[in-house]
């Protein structure tokens, strides 16, 4: 990204539209972590958005928090967990400046890390670094560069460039995102509004070390 997107442009979407991520159910990819057993202990869901996947955890027992900048997409979250009867936990907060002193086990990021510029990826790594557990696991989930430009995308090499020291990167694997296109990214995706689509992206495991 040239410039990290404001907090209030991200709102504004939740509030006059359907951004391309919200697709009403977790990410596969993310799903899958989960069904292998890969989301351990404390979990933070940072950047939740409409909350599916801090609800997914939720329903399953896990001692999970969503948090996201937009207060838009936190009041959506709720109302997507009450209607599903789910227990689940959400919060508004800066994803560059966590503070929780207790620490995380699992942070799962699904799309945040791809929206950020250099100098915000930057402190994003650290304030991950101050809140993540020594051993805790990060899972990125971006969007590759590989993709047709249904958002922001990074190359594998700024995945691993991010994390420098204080992380092990266990692994940055090929994997999937899906999304819907939107007005905004038909003419880059070239399929109708409303389209669903998997595209390609980067899931990593990075461990604090």
């Amino acid at each position: 990204m040239d410039t990290t997107p404001t907090v209030s442009r991200f709102d504004e979407l939740y509030r006059s539209a359907t951004p391309p991520w919200v697709i009403g159910e977790p990410q596969p990819a993310i799903a899958g972590l989960v069904e292998a057993g890969g989301i351990t202990g404390r979990v933070l869901d940072i950047g939740c958005g409409t909350g599916e996947h801090t609800i997914l955890l939720a329903r399953l027992g896990y001692d999970v928090l969503g948090v996201d900048g937009a207060p838009t997409a936190i009041a959506q979250a709720r109302r997507n967990a009450a209607e599903r009867g789910v227990g689940a936990r959400f919060e508004v907060g800066d994803a560059l400046s966590l503070d929780d002193p207790a620490g995380y086990d699992t942070v799962v990021d699904s799309a945040l890390f791809h929206v950020f510029d250099d100098a915000d990826r930057a402190r994003y790594v650290r304030s991950l670094h101050g809140a993540v557990r020594p051993g805790g696991i990060v899972y990125v989930l971006a969007l590759s560069d590989a993709g047709r430009g249904l958002g922001p995308q990074v190359s594998e090499a700024t995945i691993r460039s991010a994390f420098g020291a204080g992380w092990t990167i266990d692994e940055v694997a090929e994997a999937r995102y899906r999304g819907v296109v939107t007005e905004g990214n038909a003419g880059a995706v070239g399929l109708p509004v409303g389209t669903r689509v998997d595209e390609p992206a980067w899931l990593a495991r990075v461990r604090r070390t």
